[in-house]
């Protein structure tokens, strides 16, 4: 496969992981009700996701012992900020969780200009303007003071950095295999959620459990669709693109997460939030427009 098809299917792939991610509050909130609240659910949901993956790694386990270090802590850590990301839909409201975390090409941006001092067009620079002043509106309507509002958006807003910090290295780092980078992030999230989870609620009570048998299944087929099946294709996308160009195409996700919390939760957002979300979206799109002119270095 050239390496022009690769970056086509890569975005493809994205696209498509951006679509069912606009879903992925349905199951997480669905657990929740049934009695594994906080971040208790996300880790059932990811130890299934781990553990479906186990056998395709004892297959071939050289996978994992001859990686890059920084690789496999690059797509743990991506793990974790979508563990942050997962349990966020718990506390928060739907489009403004969604609305948080795809700052990230912003911090992506900031990454990869500070830190790895790669050129930074003028272009880029406008758009992490535009970001950021998107988030001070979203926060700050109804004339509050422009934090977040509750743990869920923190958690948002902090999945979103951690993630511009990870899919850097993922893009930086030698590649992994994608089974290998699926269980490697499944298990970097079910890690963060364990240790998150006895802060946020207390132990379940398994014996109230609402309808076990249903449950179950629920938390198997999400950690295996969203966690490792998506997971591993996005990890394999990720590697062949830019890290903004993922958060933008990831940005289906809005659009589907919004209108069916706004169906079937009856969750919207107020006129000031939708101005400093569409700012959001704007300072996403300004970060992949083309350009070749007027970098700053």
């Amino acid at each position: 496969m050239t390496r022009a098809r690769e970056r086509t299917v890569a975005t493809l792939i994205v696209v498509a992981i951006g679509v069912l991610y606009g879903l992925y509050w349905l199951p997480v909130r669905q657990i929740a009700e049934m009695g594994l609240p906080g971040a208790w659910g996300t880790a059932a949901i990811t130890l299934a996701g781990t553990a479906l993956l186990i056998p395709r790694i004892l297959r071939r386990p050289e996978e994992l012992w001859q990686a890059d270090p920084l690789a496999l802590a690059s797509v743990a850590l991506g793990g974790a900020a979508f563990a942050l990301y997962s349990i966020g839909f718990v506390y928060g409201h739907v489009a403004m969780i969604i609305l948080l975390w795809f700052l990230t090409p912003v911090w992506s941006t900031l990454i990869t200009r500070f830190i790895l001092g790669w050129p930074t067009t003028k272009l880029r620079l406008w758009a992490i303007f535009t970001g950021l002043a998107g988030l001070f509106v979203m926060l700050g309507a109804g004339g509050q003071v422009p934090l977040p509002g509750n743990i869920g958006e923190w958690m948002a807003l902090l999945a979103g950095m951690v993630w511009a910090v990870a899919t850097t290295g993922i893009r930086t780092r030698p590649e992994m295999p994608p089974i290998a980078a699926g269980f490697v992030f499944t298990a970097g999230a079910a890690l963060c959620s364990l240790a998150i989870a006895p802060f946020l609620a207390s132990w379940p009570d398994f014996s109230a459990i609402n309808n076990p048998a249903a449950m179950i299944p629920v938390a198997i087929g999400t950690g295996g669709l969203w966690w490792g099946f998506a997971m591993a294709a996005l990890v394999w996308a990720a590697a062949r693109l830019d890290p903004a160009r993922v958060g933008i195409l990831l940005m289906a996700e809005v659009l589907i997460g919004s209108a069916t919390a706004a169906v079937w939760a009856g969750e919207t957002l107020s006129s000031t939030q939708v101005v400093g979300g569409a700012l959001v979206l704007v300072a996403g799109v300004l970060e992949v427009w083309p350009t070749r002119r007027n970098a700053v270095t």
